[in-house]
């Protein structure tokens, strides 16, 4: 069920944002660059409740489980104090969230870090000198406590809602916090996000992109174009190349269309194919795709927006 994305209360720290991997989905997987950033107009926070609802009560059982989970995951990566933890969920610990579940931006990112914040021990801060080594580790363990939703992560959805920084992906074993540039407020251009109205789970997704890596010559358009194309987009974005970034997404849109069309849903193939022969914007997966948030390129944010008038839009970068 998706939550609801308006009118919720400020929440009291500490605050976890949602994500957006503006790019590398997909081929982070297998190497290629990647670039995601916070975004905090969603957020969620671990809360001992005042009163009880059937939200706080699936959500404590949720985190009972995830505890359980928890409990046999690399004792050398990573301990938690257990005292804590079975405190706060017999006092009906539950993670009070913003974030739409389902949609790509992170919702079980942001669950993972406020746990790994709250009960671990010995646990790595954001205010002291984050050094590659400590980033690798915690990457590694946030991947295996998200492990528990996806079944298999990169821990990175997590790192992002922990740090609170954007993510520089350069390869699985060197990432680091990155600077981007700042929004050009008084452009036409934009990065938003549109609603595809449905929520989807990422496992399923995963496995068939698993198991086109086992033909050839998926692999080679990974490896050849998907990648190098990928690359190339964090480098125009980062420094701010936006002709030559848009050339790029356009490449990238039309790969994900020719190859990708089980990670689209399908409402949205004609849109998507629209958006590359008219140049009006270009369409990308967000996150592993198949529902939830797709996310938009264009350099005309009103001409766009008048094209997709029937969608919910929400502009996250001025380009």
């Amino acid at each position: 069920m998706v939550q609801k994305r308006y009118n919720f209360k400020p929440m009291k720290g500490p605050l976890f944002y949602a994500k957006i991997l503006l790019f590398g989905e997909y081929g982070i997987i297998k190497d290629s660059r990647g670039l995601s950033i916070p975004y905090n107009f969603f957020q969620g926070a671990l809360k001992i409740p005042n009163t009880q609802s059937g939200f706080i009560y699936d959500s404590n059982k949720k985190l009972i489980e995830f505890s359980k989970f928890l409990r046999n995951i690399n004792h050398h990566l990573v301990k938690f104090d257990w005292k804590k933890i079975e405190r706060d969920l017999s006092n009906k610990l539950y993670f009070d969230s913003s974030i739409p579940q389902g949609y790509g931006l992170g919702s079980s990112g942001a669950l993972v870090a406020s746990f790994y914040d709250r009960y671990a021990l010995e646990k790595i801060t954001v205010v002291e000198n984050l050094t590659k080594e400590k980033l690798i580790k915690l990457k590694e363990i946030f991947a295996e406590m998200e492990g528990f939703f996806h079944g298999k992560s990169s821990g990175l959805d997590p790192l992002n809602s922990y740090l609170s920084l954007p993510i520089l992906i350069n390869s699985r074993e060197n990432i680091q916090p990155t600077g981007i540039p700042s929004q050009n407020l008084d452009g036409k251009g934009a990065v938003f996000l549109l609603d595809s109205g449905s929520s989807r789970e990422t496992g399923p997704l995963i496995s068939i992109f698993l198991k086109n890596m086992e033909h050839e010559k998926f692999n080679v358009m990974m490896k050849e174009k998907f990648n190098t194309i990928t690359d190339s987009c964090v480098n125009d974005f980062l420094k701010g190349n936006v002709k030559s970034l848009f050339v790029n997404i356009k490449s990238l849109s039309k790969l994900v269309y020719d190859n990708f069309k089980p990670m689209i849903p399908s409402d949205f193939i004609e849109i998507w194919k629209k958006g590359i022969e008219s140049n009006a914007y270009f369409l990308k997966l967000c996150g592993s795709g198949g529902g939830g948030y797709i996310l938009g390129f264009t350099q005309d944010f009103n001409k766009a927006a008048k094209i997709l008038n029937r969608y919910k839009l929400e502009v996250v970068y001025s380009l």
